[in-house]
């Protein structure tokens, strides 16, 4: 029996084995154009164009930088790529990844390995690094779902937990078109990669 098709042919040229991806295949202008297109909480959000995860991800990085203002640059981009794998498998929603099981969770332990190797960070972050990422990911989503997803902040918080006030003074949730998306997020990139 003939084995399915498990590459991905993406703009640059590049064919992303998503089965056995490797680091040469990994381009960040893939990334930042396919995240720009991908819309977070499935598109159920307010505005005149979707939330992408590219747009998540440099609002991620911000967060980040607050909650560990002396962070390597290093972990500043382990944050700005902590949802990369989903320029290639898409933004599911936590209810369907629990649905769909644990073999989605090795998929994307697999891109993001290649992906982290491919910008030369460690294939798996530390632990506690980790989990710093993760507190900027909800804090993230907390204002996510509050401004834009139709969320109570009593409803947010129960999901995501409350962040402190001045985590996210000064902050905004910004729909703006994926080409300026994709440029931001190319360009943080350029400036991150230039400091390592």
């Amino acid at each position: 029996m003939k084995q399915p098709r498990a590459w991905q042919r993406m703009l640059s040229g590049r064919r992303l084995d998503l089965l056995d991806p490797t680091p040469v295949d990994i381009e960040i202008e893939d990334i930042a154009h396919g995240l720009a297109f991908v819309a977070r909480w499935n598109g159920q959000t307010a505005g005149d164009y979707a939330y992408s995860v590219a747009e998540h991800s440099l609002l991620v990085e911000v967060i980040f930088g607050r909650l560990q203002p002396e962070a390597p640059v290093k972990w500043r981009l382990a944050a700005l790529l902590h949802d990369a794998p989903e320029y290639v498998i898409g933004d599911m929603i936590s209810p369907v990844k629990a649905a769909v099981g644990p073999d989605y969770g090795a998929l994307d332990d697999r891109l993001t390995a290649a992906i982290h190797i491919r910008f030369g960070l460690p294939a798996a972050i530390p632990v506690k690094v980790k989990k710093q990422i993760k507190k900027a990911d909800r804090i993230s989503a907390w204002m996510e779902a509050t401004r834009i997803a139709g969320f109570s902040e009593t409803e947010a918080t129960k999901f995501f937990g409350c962040p402190a006030p001045e985590l996210i003074a000064g902050l905004d949730i910004v729909l703006r078109p994926p080409v300026a998306v994709r440029a931001d997020f190319t360009a943080r990139h350029a400036d991150l990669m230039a400091h390592l």
